[in-house]
């Protein structure tokens, strides 16, 4: 079994739709191997995969590598590795992850610039539940420990978004569900694609003509879930 960095926390038709997309990119990644595998969910929200087939350990490592894994609790982290973790939470005092255990990322470990943890998150327009990589820095109650803090291809991925085009992130909706919801909305021609960040974490990227916040006020009616724009 892998436990993948990713969660569905969505109820009802919604969930059922966003588990039979999981098992399909699932499929995507592992479906040449020689394996069989099941999608489920643990009762704290992550999406876990039991993997079965003469290929098994090949196929759990794939889809590690492809999602980011969250560490059993009797391994534990370990001080200095990086890993994948979700963001749940923020305050004056930093972001707080999840990644099967709480990760605190203190507000001048965040390493994004100037600003509040909040004005940080505004800035870069993340959603709660987005997968985050972070480097651990060991129990917060052992005083020899370093903070824990963002990684370095954290910082370079979320600085991308502010030079590249316009981007609009979304979370609590499949990739599917957003480019229909912008179809629908009349907008296809406004983006160039939605790219996938998480099972229920989606970013859109707007074409270089296109007001991210002009798209967000045009299809937020139609989409029940949390947007923020990348400004």
């Amino acid at each position: 079994m892998v436990v993948l960095a990713t969660k569905c926390y969505v109820e009802g038709d919604a969930r059922d739709r966003a588990l039979d997309g999981m098992n399909s990119l699932v499929a995507n990644d592992i479906g040449e191997l020689d394996v069989d595998w099941h999608v489920g969910v643990r009762d704290d929200d992550f999406v876990q995969v039991d993997v079965s087939g003469e290929d098994a350990a090949v196929a759990r490592n794939v889809l590690a590598e492809t999602w980011g894994e969250i560490v059993a609790h009797d391994e534990g982290l370990t001080a200095g590795k990086e890993y994948v973790g979700t963001l749940e939470s923020w305050d004056d005092d930093g972001f707080v992850l999840d990644a099967g255990v709480d990760v605190r990322i203190p507000a001048d470990e965040i390493g994004l610039g100037r600003g509040s943890p909040e004005q940080v998150v505004e800035r870069f327009g993340l959603v709660q539940h987005l997968p985050v990589r972070f480097v651990y820095g060991g129990d917060v109650g052992d005083p020899d420990s370093e903070p824990s803090r963002l990684a370095d291809a954290e910082r370079d991925r979320l600085y991308d978004w502010q030079r590249g085009d316009g981007r609009l992130n979304v979370n609590s909706a499949t990739r599917g569900e957003v480019r229909a919801t912008v179809n629908r909305a009349g907008h296809a021609q406004d983006i160039v694609t939605v790219e996938r960040l998480g099972l229920l974490e989606q970013s859109v990227v707007c074409t270089e003509d296109t007001d991210p916040p002009g798209l967000l006020a045009a299809i937020g009616s139609y989409l029940p879930a949390e947007m923020r724009c990348v400004v």
